[in-house]
């Protein structure tokens, strides 16, 4: 979720971070949808190493520039092909699906937080858990199976 501490208002949408030299570089593009927003984590607060590009992009999003105190330095609304150069020098960016802005009733200084969705990943089952469960393969195929008994005298 996003979050404008200035003027309380939450947007609940998903957020991820790009946090790593190939999430930045990856970012949203070619996705056929934005259906989440993305926060830039930079290495440095400067103009030239916040500025984007919306090359490869399928639509146009919102983008919002935080400084490190994640105030709003510059606000966006950005369209493929183009590059952007925020007025101030920014640590973060978000990158948002369209209206994210106005929803959020986003201006220059306010102060803009997140709260970012936990990635889940599935655990592969230990094969003691799976044989504990009696699970018999054949063909191809996997199914629980009741144990035979055992038969008294053989």
């Amino acid at each position: 979720m996003l979050i404008n501490k200035t003027k309380g208002r939450i947007w609940n949408g998903r957020v991820k971070v790009a946090d790593t030299f190939f999430k930045r570089f990856r970012g949203l593009m070619l996705k056929p949808t934005v259906d989440h927003a993305l926060v830039f984590v930079l290495s440095r607060e400067t103009r030239i190493n916040a500025s984007i590009h919306m090359f490869f992009m399928l639509q146009s999003i919102d983008i919002i520039f935080l400084n490190s105190s994640r105030e709003i330095v510059d606000l966006k609304r950005a369209h493929p092909w183009r590059i952007y150069v925020p007025r101030e020098s920014a640590k973060y960016i978000i990158e948002a699906p369209l209206g994210v802005i106005e929803y959020l009733n986003a201006e220059i200084g306010d102060e803009i937080d997140w709260e970012v969705e936990e990635e889940k990943k599935a655990i592969p089952s230990p094969i003691e858990a799976l044989n504990k469960l009696n699970i018999k393969s054949s063909n191809n195929t996997i199914s629980l199976a009741e144990p035979k008994p055992k038969l008294k005298g053989k």
